[in-house]
């Protein structure tokens, strides 16, 4: 018989290790983190913008799992954008991971007897933990009182700098919104907590936050960044979604050219508007998948499915390969949606499989799909029925599937996503990055 010692997190991540020993230990714990979420002692949280360290932004989606309300005193000092994990008894190398918050982990982040943090999993120390450190940049503001975290938030250590300019979606309500995502709540929720939360932002205050991040990142850490916000299917400000978005590359591009790689999160939209975002200057384009599976697609993203359908979209990712080039065209899928109930599979092996065949579809074409770690926010429909997520099996198993997707077609890591390698890969959303074979050094997007 099993011992209760047997079920622990800890076991179970040994487990793991010891069954895939391809997949960097460091990705297994970052996979966890991210799928489950960690708990913040308070001696571990930020003095929100007036402190040493980087809070967490919200830049689009909440990101943690529970309400702002339900996280007591993390929704007064937030927690830090995202945490290093180094050493510990794994003797971890550097891994960078987002915060998602969840007060019932079994993971948690606390000040040790040294007043070091450190990662704890079931009361035993994991890691040593870094906090990202207030940038320059954030201590100073706009001209108008708005802060640079507000509106030109970074994240992945200070890489990527993500301007959400549409604060909401306009897929909305059961029969529109993405089963999985909180873009909607997080708007309201901020809202409701009197945070400024700029539903959507001007194209003079985004470029005025720009030019503060310029002035003083000198160690020019910052390399990309990425316009997005929620789908489009009218107009916002007058115009439709390309020339909404694609107002801003044109902005940044001509008052920073070649200063950022530009990249745009949109729908899969007609191929002449997809030429106007690569006129406007951007470099690479995320038309998002998703989700792999017809009939999941279809409940999971009914709003996409009804404006644009899971095939349409999928010609329209192709056809943005023959505009940017297939390396340029990075769609995005949530990995561990396709195992959450009521509809998704309920085996691992069948899940993976359904993957595997949609990355072989955009691979086969010099496509490079990415992916992020599903969180489960409440408030959404999946995350309400899931609470656990997917299983951390299916996870690990990705991260391998991926990478022998990759090498099957002789592709190497997407550009505009920091460099590769366990150690090295500073993507905090995914374990992608540090699943892959090191580079020399990144590869630009092409202009």
């Amino acid at each position: 018989m099993q011992t209760r010692a047997e079920h622990t997190r800890t076991a179970e991540l040994e487990d793991l290790m010891g069954r895939f020993p391809d997949v960097p230990r460091e990705a297994v714990i970052k996979e966890d983190l991210l799928r489950g979420g960690i708990a913040f002692d308070e001696s571990a949280l930020t003095d929100n913008e007036h402190g040493e360290v980087k809070p967490k932004s919200y830049f689009i989606f909440s990101f943690d799992h529970r309400t702002l309300p339900e996280l007591g005193t993390a929704a007064l000092r937030r927690p830090p954008e995202e945490i290093v994990l180094t050493g510990g008894p794994y003797q971890l190398r550097r891994t960078v991971v987002s915060v998602r918050v969840n007060p019932a982990s079994p993971y948690q982040v606390k000040a040790d007897e040294d007043g070091a943090l450190r990662l704890f999993l079931e009361g035993r120390p994991l890691a040593d933990v870094g906090v990202p450190p207030m940038p320059d940049y954030y201590r100073h503001n706009l001209a108008n009182g708005k802060s640079v975290m507000e509106v030109a938030p970074t994240i992945q250590w200070g890489y990527l700098i993500y301007l959400t300019v549409f604060r909401v979606c306009q897929y909305f309500g059961a029969k529109e919104e993405c089963q999985y995502c909180d873009i909607n709540h997080n708007w309201r929720q901020h809202k409701a907590a009197g945070r400024p939360y700029t539903g959507v932002k001007p194209v003079e205050e985004v470029l005025e936050a720009l030019e503060i991040i310029d002035r003083y990142d000198t160690e020019r850490l910052s390399r990309a960044y990425t316009l997005t916000g929620g789908s489009i299917t009218s107009k916002v400000d007058g115009l439709r979604e390309a020339d909404f978005y694609g107002r801003y590359a044109e902005a940044i591009e001509r008052r920073f050219p070649g200063r950022w790689i530009g990249k745009v999160v949109a729908q899969a939209l007609p191929r002449e508007d997809v030429q106007r975002f690569r006129d406007y200057g951007i470099q690479i384009y995320h038309p998002n998948y998703e989700v792999w599976d017809k009939r999941l697609f279809a409940l999971y993203c009914p709003g996409k499915e009804r404006y644009v359908g899971r095939e349409e979209w999928h010609r329209r990712i192709l056809d943005a390969a023959e505009v940017f080039g297939p390396r340029n065209v990075i769609p995005n899928f949530v990995a561990g949606i396709e195992m959450a109930a009521p509809h998704g599979f309920t085996t691992v092996d069948e899940a993976i499989a359904s993957t595997r065949e949609g990355l072989d579809f955009f691979m086969s074409h010099g496509i490079t799909p990415r992916f992020t770690t599903w969180c489960p926010e409440p408030t959404t429909p999946l995350g309400r029925a899931n609470p656990e997520g997917a299983p951390l099996e299916y996870h690990i198993r990705l991260l391998r599937t991926y990478r022998e997707a990759m090498e099957t077609h002789g592709l190497t890591s997407p550009p505009g996503y920091g460099p590769p390698g366990a150690g090295r890969a500073v993507f905090s959303v995914s374990s992608f990055m540090d699943t892959l074979p090191p580079e020399d050094e990144e590869e630009p997007a092409s202009a």
